[in-house]
């Protein structure tokens, strides 16, 4: 059984990696997907995990297929689509390793998932944590199956994760990206979330009262990321920023989905997930996620720069 399953989007990550002499953009092809991209980190830092989600019946698809399998993530959940190509994103990166996305998904085959293709791969497996996150949300039927998911999960005693991914090219305004990445907030146990998107959500751009706020919708553990500044947490009263590590940026394309992926390897462990969480043990879980976070930073992808446990030893 795997103990952490995530759900939503697998797909190809077009990434600048350089110029050529012309100044013209060199792209690569990396397997990618915010979800997808958890579900790895998690299992290379030792936990058992599982995706769920839809890709074309393509070659892409295929061999983003046989990388989860690489890195030994369960994809009985995920299914190939006969009418829709593998979802692409084209991710363009600045000379500090920022990014800037645009998509080929009108509609991909990550948007295709249906309730009962998630709910029946929940129902056979159930984890200890489900992941998802808000981009399942911008187009139907995935929409009704990261619902359903997740009611399902939450119902049946898992814990819920959630990464409320603003991509503003995937939403036909901000204001209604807003109303649906608010909608999961209910659901939520764990909550990981930008500094950007902390302010979408809030209104605050005030960290100890942005992740207050998210806190009262009832989520137990609220980490706010904040690039090279580390990481805001909040567990009830107890509110800190943690600091990240420095290293050269190469690409910053992961680096939050490693820091989840760490978090969720770690908190699989505990007996009662994040219950009776200490504020040490806190301390000790963000410092390990900053740093596996830190070292894909330092190079490029998302899912092949992603560490090993051996790499992230404090």
């Amino acid at each position: 059984m795997a103990e952490i399953i995530t759900l939503g989007e697998l797909l190809i990550d077009l990434t600048q990696r350089g110029k050529d002499e012309n100044g013209n953009g060199e792209f690569t092809a990396f397997p990618g997907g915010a979800p997808a991209n958890v579900a790895v980190a998690a299992s290379r830092l030792g936990a058992s995990a599982g995706f769920i989600g839809k890709v074309g019946d393509d070659a892409f698809g295929r061999s983003l297929a046989d990388t989860l399998k690489k890195d030994n993530v369960d994809i009985r959940g995920l299914y190939y689509d006969d009418y829709q190509p593998t979802t692409m994103a084209i991710v363009s990166v600045d000379e500090k390793g920022e990014r800037d996305f645009s998509f080929y998904r009108k509609p991909g085959a990550d948007t295709q998932l249906t309730v009962d293709e998630a709910v029946g791969a929940l129902s056979a497996d159930l984890p200890k944590i489900l992941h998802i996150g808000s981009l399942s949300m911008t187009t139907s039927p995935g929409k009704e199956a990261c619902e359903e998911a997740v009611r399902y999960a939450k119902e049946n005693g898992a814990a819920i994760s959630y990464d409320p991914n603003y991509r503003a090219a995937l939403w036909d305004s901000e204001e209604r990206a807003v109303e649906m990445m608010k909608s999961l907030l209910k659901y939520t146990d764990i909550l990981k979330v930008s500094d950007e998107e902390m302010v979408m959500l809030t209104g605050s751009d005030d960290f100890a009262e942005g992740s207050r706020i998210l806190a009262e919708y009832g989520i137990s553990l609220v980490m706010v990321t904040m690039g090279g500044d580390g990481v805001f947490v909040r567990r009830g009263d107890y509110a800190e920023q943690i600091p990240g590590f420095s290293v050269k940026v190469a690409d910053t394309n992961g680096a939050g989905d490693t820091f989840a992926g760490a978090m969720l390897a770690q908190i699989v462990r505990r007996e009662g997930l994040i219950e009776g969480l200490t504020e040490e043990e806190l301390k000790s879980f963000v410092t390990y996620a900053n740093k596996a976070a830190s070292i894909t930073c330092s190079r490029h992808g998302a899912i092949p720069a992603m560490p090993t446990a051996d790499e992230v030893k404090l």
